[in-house]
């Protein structure tokens, strides 16, 4: 009992680290950049980290249950599937936060008047007067406004887009994590235990991480309007920048794009 209770303790608190790793905290920084209560920021962390767990839960049992062998070219791709990931999370918060700034230095025209208001979660201001005719943009116009026309009337789009973020992080690492898993603990039920708590601490870890992060945007939005700008312009590009990055890695240096990938699970 106390080697499980051991084991318990360890995948919590090694789950909790691991929501630190660079490319989970830049995923879901682009994506709590837009985010305005430190609530609502520990729930995105809590569905990313869940999406995550989902993962490594039923990709891990499988490896340690069935000894099932990931190819390396199907390891590849699921790590460079993270890359694109960010690099789409990049782009849309790029695109949003651009068309903040643009619409704060453009002069405002008569008879008009800024006012910050919001589309679904999309929060900004821009000139308007407010009759329907001088609204500024269509409803439909907002950076993410194609992605709301597709999904919002499912109702649960603010919910499955952390979760499913999080299922692809934990797609790229469960091989990774079951395959440490096997090297240290012989018992198959006792490995798939650890993997539940581990995705726990994941989650845990994840909640705290996301309303850290989202302390400095919520701040910044109520009294430092160009500085919330900035924040949110540096969150897209280094999303951007590392999703290239890993997309390099994954496709040129370890040869996904090649006749002969090589693929070890980290």
């Amino acid at each position: 009992m106390i080697t499980l209770l051991s084991i318990i303790a360890l995948g919590f608190f090694l789950g909790m680290r691991h929501a630190t790793d660079p490319d989970h905290v830049i995923a879901v920084t682009t994506i709590v950049s837009r985010q305005r209560s430190i609530r609502h920021a520990a729930l995105i962390g809590a569905l990313w980290g869940l999406g995550h767990t989902i993962t490594i839960l039923v990709v891990g049992s499988l490896i340690i249950l069935f000894g099932i062998v990931i190819p390396p070219r199907l390891g590849l791709t699921m790590e460079l599937s993270v890359g694109l990931m960010l690099i789409l999370l990049g782009i849309l918060n790029l695109s949003g936060i651009m068309q903040r700034i643009t619409e704060t230095f453009t002069p405002s025209q008569m008879g008009t008047h800024s006012d910050p208001h919001g589309h679904g979660d999309y929060i900004h201001s821009h000139p308007h007067g407010h009759g329907p005719e001088r609204h500024g943009h269509a409803e439909d116009a907002t950076p993410v406004g194609w992605m709301d026309r597709i999904f919002g009337k499912l109702g649960f789009y603010q919910v499955v887009r952390p979760l499913a973020v999080g299922i692809v992080h934990g797609l790229a690492g469960s091989a990774a994590v079951a395959l440490l898993v096997l090297t240290t603990i012989r018992i198959p039920s006792w490995a798939v235990v650890y993997l539940l708590v581990f995705g726990l601490g994941t989650v845990a870890g994840m909640m705290l991480i996301t309303a850290a992060i989202a302390v400095p945007f919520t701040y910044s939005e109520k009294r430092f309007a160009r500085l919330n700008h900035g924040l949110g312009l540096v969150s897209g590009l280094v999303s951007l920048v590392f999703g290239l990055f890993i997309v390099y890695q994954m496709g040129f240096v370890s040869g996904l794009f090649t006749h002969n990938p090589i693929w070890v699970p980290h």
